[in-house]
């Protein structure tokens, strides 16, 4: 073998590592019993633990070394996969094993004492178990940071989207809040001008929307053979390319969270399932990062499957499987109650226009929790205070603020950023697909997004980690991320 070929090797071992480590924590948010908790932080920490020391071994390093010294050959998949495995091996090289298995074991914990207090909206119950979480995010980032020329922050957020920093977002971010200031209350003057929607009266049986769930991720073209749909307190897109599994949560007052839920996640899955069979289990082969996969999560979810094409196909759906008044489910009805914009305190409920705003407000957050500027004891108010500031709201309690996500007490940090780059390339991958797929309407207006999901297959899901995310955008769409598309489809969308 060569020193490429026992590299190659190598990093398949660690990927399979890195799949049973998905697959547990899976389970431990949709069929763990709490009990488990405290043993499911050990099997997670010593996976993290056996994966980092696959990575850091001496042989790795020589491995490295000698296939850089002969060349990777003409191939630029395995020049892309060679990049990234020195990528990979300096950012576990410059962390200590046992900060890693001392992050894996801190943020299962914080996780669990989350799920209760964020029930019982008693954040001082998880405040020293998430201040341990930052404290130790802190140690990675300041480890990670000289060793990628980086700063502490960038470095985290390196691990999500690479190429990507503080400095490249925030300009973006700070072009639309300019953008949000005129506009939502533009969109709010013009929404109250109107009818408002009428409500599908309940309830909706969750079983119902179970079924309706997958009978839509299956025309997807996501396969039963290859998928799971089960619940979790926070819906989710976890397992591996080959089995994937998809959570969402149900309520039977209310279908929309759960139905856009699991397209949300379905857009995530496709991915997935799309990626480059050659290179499974090599960092080539992975996605591209997670503001690509939140492309793909939003532009089934947003793009598509709230355009007036596809709620026309699905109101006969909705009518079919709860029955009762069709009025509700007429198509400018489902669009009125699903492309509404509202000053809301939850994230993941938030329509296309206020979502950005819910990503600022933590995108800053995080920053003052990592540098100390801003100390966990003191998160409660900092986050009423951004809300306001940003929105004009502030919530009745934790649970609605800075308890309701999962990501900081499961230690991640520096994610945030990638939903919202995620929503803006979304718009330009589907302004894109508008101009090169014939007939995409037509099939939307069917129900069918096959002929979206093979343009996304060709054009994203098959080049895998080969391109960087702007280069990504720029071979998919002519150039690299512009927030133009996302603003001029918000306009077009909510302002006319």
């Amino acid at each position: 073998m060569t020193a490429y070929d026992r590299l190659a090797a190598r990093f398949a071992r660690i990927a399979t590592v890195g799949e049973a480590s998905a697959v547990l924590g899976w389970d431990s948010a949709a069929m763990m019993p709490p009990g488990g908790a405290a043993a499911r932080g050990d099997q997670l920490a010593v996976l993290a633990g056996l994966a980092h020391g696959l990575l850091t071994a001496p042989e790795a390093a020589r491995d490295l070394a000698a296939a850089e010294a002969d060349g990777a050959g003409d191939d630029p998949w395995r020049q892309a996969n060679l990049r990234l495995m020195r990528h990979a091996h300096t950012r576990a090289t410059a962390v200590p094993a046992d900060l890693v298995e001392a992050q894996a074991r801190a943020n299962a914990a914080c996780e669990k004492v989350w799920r209760e207090a964020r029930r019982t909206k008693d954040f001082p119950a998880v405040a020293p178990a998430l201040a341990e979480v930052v404290n130790l995010t802190r140690q990675h980032a300041d480890a990670l940071a000289p060793a990628l020329g980086l700063s502490p922050y960038d470095a985290l957020m390196d691990g999500f989207q690479r190429g990507i920093g503080a400095a490249d977002v925030a300009p973006v971010f700070d072009a639309y809040l300019a953008f949000l200031a005129d506009a939502l209350p533009r969109a709010e003057e013009l929404q109250a001008s109107r009818p408002p929607p009428e409500r599908p009266a309940g309830p909706f049986a969750a079983e119902a929307q179970e079924a309706l769930c997958r009978r839509l991720s299956a025309a997807a073209g996501l396969e039963p053979e290859h998928s799971r749909l089960d619940r979790s307190a926070h819906p989710f897109c976890g397992g591996t390319p080959t089995d994937v599994r998809i959570t969402t949560r149900y309520r039977e007052d209310d279908f929309a969270q759960s139905l856009l839920g699991v397209l949300h996640e379905t857009g995530h899955a496709l991915y997935e399932r799309g990626l480059p069979a050659d290179f499974a289990r090599q960092p080539v082969g992975e996605a591209a990062g997670m503001a690509a996969h939140e492309s793909q999560s939003l532009i089934v979810e947003m793009q598509a499957c709230r355009s007036d094409a596809f709620l026309s196909a699905l109101g006969p759906l909705l009518l079919e499987s709860f029955g009762g008044d069709p009025a509700p489910y007429a198509t400018q009805n489902l669009a009125a109650m699903w492309r509404r914009v509202e000053r809301g305190f939850i994230r993941v409920d938030a329509d296309e226009m206020t979502y950005p705003a819910h990503v600022i407000l933590r995108f800053r957050l995080e920053q003052a929790l990592l540098s100390g500027d801003l100390a966990v004891a003191d998160l409660p108010g900092a986050w009423n205070d951004g809300l306001r500031d940003l929105l004009g709201i502030v919530p009745a309690d934790d649970a609605q603020g800075c308890l309701q996500d999962i990501h900081w007490y499961d230690g991640a940090f520096g994610y945030f950023p990638s939903y919202t780059l995620g929503a803006m390339a979304a718009a330009q991958l589907m302004a894109a697909a508008r101009r090169e797929v014939a007939g995409l309407d037509e099939a939307l207006a069917a129900a069918d997004l096959r002929p979206l999901v093979a343009w996304l297959r060709a054009n994203v899901h098959a080049r895998g980690s080969l391109l960087g995310f702007n280069d990504l955008l720029r071979a998919a769409t002519g150039k690299p991320l512009d927030p133009a598309d996302f603003t001029a489809h918000l306009t077009a969308r909510y302002l006319e």
